[in-house]
């Protein structure tokens, strides 16, 4: 593959530099808890962008199985948009369903931790639990945001190592919201449990408007990155 748009190693470290400033910035990270948010974040872009700007190890992978029945896997940087590839979109790759479904999900992803962020941040200084806004909807938005980040760039730009890398993240973002849920409980307790009762975890539930997102006065005091963050 002499294709001249791989081996761009500033790239490669730009890029991944780049998201992972901008989403630290929104993400605010303190504890150990949320550096390993962050790190698994981070490993994530590494891989993707080594494989989008330097070596393409998929391409060499799938190109020596299917590049004589999709052309573009044999070598083109074109053929790191496997989806567009695999289902014979023939325009721009970054104009397809694939590539603007992208965008949504990384600019939602973004905008989520921004959001949770600032809601969380308010609580704090107020000592109440965060339950209002993105927090009204699910207990942890801020892994939401980063999930969704990384689902946008899967379909925008899919490797072997990031879907085999993925729901290892899911994984590990479970067990983060998990520990955070304990300590919270522990210090919340009742109306901890009240909230926990009508919140799901990562996924909204979409037929109503969850109720009671407003936090009361004698709400105790919130961990900086409680079970309700994450």
């Amino acid at each position: 593959m002499g294709d001249a748009a791989y081996g761009l190693w500033p790239l490669v470290v730009l890029n991944t530099l780049l998201f992972i400033v901008f989403a630290a910035s929104f993400f605010h990270p303190t504890t150990q808890r949320d550096w390993r948010a962050m790190g698994g974040y981070s490993a994530f872009l590494v891989a993707l962008f080594t494989e989008m700007y330097g070596i393409p190890l998929t391409l060499y992978l799938l190109g020596s199985w299917l590049g004589s029945r999709f052309p573009l896997l044999k070598g083109t940087h074109a053929g790191g948009h496997l989806w567009n590839d695999l289902t014979g979109w023939s325009g721009d790759p970054h104009l397809s369903p694939f590539h603007l479904a992208s965008y949504l999900a990384i600019g939602t992803g973004f905008w989520l931790i921004a959001a949770a962020w600032r809601r969380l941040h308010e609580a704090v200084r107020h000592d109440h639990l965060a339950t209002t806004g993105p927090y009204a909807w699910v207990r942890h938005p801020q892994y939401d945001g980063f999930l969704l980040i990384m689902i946008g760039f899967l379909l925008q730009w899919p490797t072997i190592l990031t879907l085999i890398m993925f729901p290892i993240l899911v994984y590990v973002y479970w067990r983060l919201a998990r520990s955070e849920e304990h300590e919270v409980a522990t210090h919340f307790g009742e109306q901890w449990a009240a909230y926990a009762e009508r919140t799901p975890a990562f996924w909204p539930k979409l037929r109503h408007r969850p109720t009671g997102s407003h936090p009361s006065p004698g709400d105790a005091r919130q961990r900086h990155r409680p079970a309700t963050g994450r």
